[in-house]
C-alpha cells in the first residue's frame, strides 16, 4: 500500500512541476523500487523495451507523418472546394462546408491540431467574410478539428490498439459510426444557429458540372482515405503497411501531382518527425512498463473492485470512466492518457461486459473532447494563434459545441451498435 501511495505521489508531484511526462513514470516506478521492491530494475527496462519494439507500433510515426504531408501537400483547399460545390448554398452552408471538409481531412491526417490549421486557414476567413461571427467561426473550426482524432484512421486509435492489444483494422471500422454521429450532430447544431441568425449558404446553387470538376480536382486527395481504409478493410495490407502507403502515396501526391511541396520540404518534415516520434516513444516505453507495475500491484483489480462496489450498471459505469477522462483530458495531452488510463479504465469496462473495440472507440471520443477542453487545449490553442482571439472568448462562443461533443460521447457509448454495426456487416470479429 505505501509503494502504491510512494508512487502516485511522486508522478503527480513530478507532473505537476513539469517534468517531462516519460521521465516523471520513470521516476515514479523506482521511487516505488526503493519503498516496496516488486520487482527489479532490469525487468523495468525490458518492459520498456518490448513496450516500443512492435512492429504494430510502426504505424504510429508513419501516420502522423502522412497527416503532416497532406497538411502542406494542397489536399486541403481541394477538399473544401469539393465540400463547398457539394453543400455551399444550404442555410449556414459554410458551416456544414467546414465540418464535412474537417471529416475529410481527419480521414487523411488522422490528427486534430493538424485538421484544425488546415482547414481553419481556408474556412475561417471565408466564413468571416460571409457573415459569420468571428469567434463562432473559430470556435466551430476547434470543435470540428476533433472528427480529425475520430474519423480513421486516428493514431491515437493505434495508441489504444498497441498498447491494449485490439485490432487497430477493427478500432478504424468502428470509428466510422461514431464519427458520423459527431458530424451529423455538429450541422444540426450549425443549421439551427445560422438559421435563428439569418445567415445563408453561398447563393450559388449546387451544379453537377461543378461538383464534377472539383471532384475530378481533387480525385487524388480523395482517393487516399479509399486506398488506406480500402487496403486494410479488403485485407491487401495491415494497418501498419497502411501507414506507409499513405505517406510514399502522399509524397507522390504532393510533390508530383500537386506540386505544392518541394523534396527538401518532405525531408524536412520528415526531421519535425523524428522529433516528434522520438519524444512519444520516450513517452511510451516507461508508460508501457508502468501497466506491468500495476500489474504486480494488483492496481486494476482494485480499482475494478471499488468501481462495481459503486455499481455493475454498464452506463452508471460508463458515466464515471467518462469523468475521469474528462477531468484528466483538461490537464493531460492524449497519447500519454491514453497508455496511462486505458489499461486501468478497460479492465473495468470488460468486467461489465463493454466490448474492448467498441470501449477504445469511445475512449478516443471522450478524448476528441480534451482537445476544445481548457487548460491542455489543443484545438483551442492552434485556432488562438490563428485569429488572435483570447481562450475565454472562443470558450464562451464554443461551450454549445463542447457540450454537443459530450451528447454525441454519451449516444455512441450507451448505443454499442453504432461502433460495431459496420463490423457485423463485414463479418470482422471483435
Amino acid at each position: 500500500m505505501h509503494g502504491v501511495v510512494v508512487l502516485f505521489a511522486v508522478m503527480a508531484i513530478t507532473l505537476a512541476i513539469g517534468v517531462p511526462i516519460g521521465v516523471s513514470l520513470a521516476l515514479s516506478m523506482y521511487a516505488l523500487l526503493l519503498v516496496q521492491p516488486v520487482t527489479t530494475s532490469a525487468f523495468i527496462a525490458q518492459s520498456m523495451y518490448t513496450g516500443v519494439a512492435s512492429f504494430t507500433m510502426l504505424a504510429l510515426p508513419f501516420f502522423v507523418l502522412a497527416g503532416g504531408i497532406m497538411d502542406t501537400g494542397g489536399i486541403s483547399k481541394r477538399i473544401v472546394q469539393v465540400a463547398d460545390s457539394m453543400i455551399g448554398n444550404v442555410t449556414g452552408g459554410l458551416g456544414v462546408v467546414t465540418v464535412i471538409a474537417c471529416m475529410f481531412f481527419g480521414a487523411i491526417s488522422g490528427s486534430a491540431p493538424a485538421t484544425v490549421a488546415a482547414i481553419g486557414a481556408i474556412m475561417i476567413p471565408s466564413m468571416i467574410i460571409n457573415g459569420y461571427d468571428k469567434a463562432y467561426a473559430t470556435g466551430l473550426v476547434a470543435v470540428a478539428g476533433s472528427l480529425g482524432v475520430v474519423v480513421p484512421p486516428s493514431y491515437p486509435m493505434v495508441i489504444y490498439g498497441v498498447t491494449n492489444n485490439v485490432s487497430i483494422s477493427a478500432l478504424f471500422m468502428a470509428g466510422i459510426g461514431p464519427a458520423l454521429v459527431v458530424g451529423g450532430v455538429l450541422i444540426l447544431f450549425n443549421y439551427f444557429y445560422c438559421k435563428k441568425r439569418g445567415l445563408k449558404g453561398s447563393g450559388q446553387k449546387f451544379q453537377l458540372k461543378r461538383f464534377l470538376r472539383a471532384v475530378w480536382n481533387a480525385k487524388a486527395a480523395l482517393l487516399m482515405p479509399v486506398i488506406i481504409l480500402g487496403g486494410i478493410y479488403s485485407g491487401i495490407f495491415t494497418a501498419t503497411e497502411a501507414a506507409v502507403v499513405s505517406v510514399v502515396y502522399g509524397i507522390f501526391v504532393g510533390v508530383f501531382i500537386y506540386k505544392e511541396i518541394s523534396p527538401d520540404k518532405v525531408l524536412s518534415l520528415f526531421k519535425d518527425n523524428v522529433a516528434f516520434i522520438g519524444g512519444m516513444m520516450f513517452t511510451f516505453a516507461p508508460a508501457a512498463a508502468l501497466g506491468s507495475v500495476f500489474s504486480y500491484l494488483g492496481v486494476q483489480k482494485a480499482i475494478s473492485g471499488f468501481f462495481l462496489s459503486i455499481s455493475t450498471n454498464p452506463y452508471v459505469v460508463l458515466i464515471f470512466i467518462f469523468v475521469i477522462l474528462s477531468i484528466a483530458g483538461m490537464f493531460i495531452q492524449t497519447t500519454p492518457c491514453t497508455i496511462i488510463l486505458s489499461p486501468i479504465l478497460l479492465a473495468i469496462a470488460q468486467s461489465v461486459g463493454i466490448n474492448p473495440v467498441h470501449f477504445g472507440v469511445i475512449m478516443t471520443l471522450a478524448l476528441c473532447i480534451a482537445f476544445v477542453t481548457p487548460p491542455v487545449a489543443s484545438n483551442l490553442f492552434v485556432a488562438m494563434t490563428m485569429t488572435g482571439l483570447s481562450m475565454n472568448k472562443l470558450v464562451k462562443v464554443a461551450w454549445p459545441l463542447i457540450v454537443a461533443l459530450f451528447i454525441c460521447l454519451l449516444i455512441c457509448g450507451f448505443i454499442p451498435q453504432i461502433s460495431l454495426f459496420i463490423l457485423d456487416i463485414f463479418g470482422v470479429p471483435y
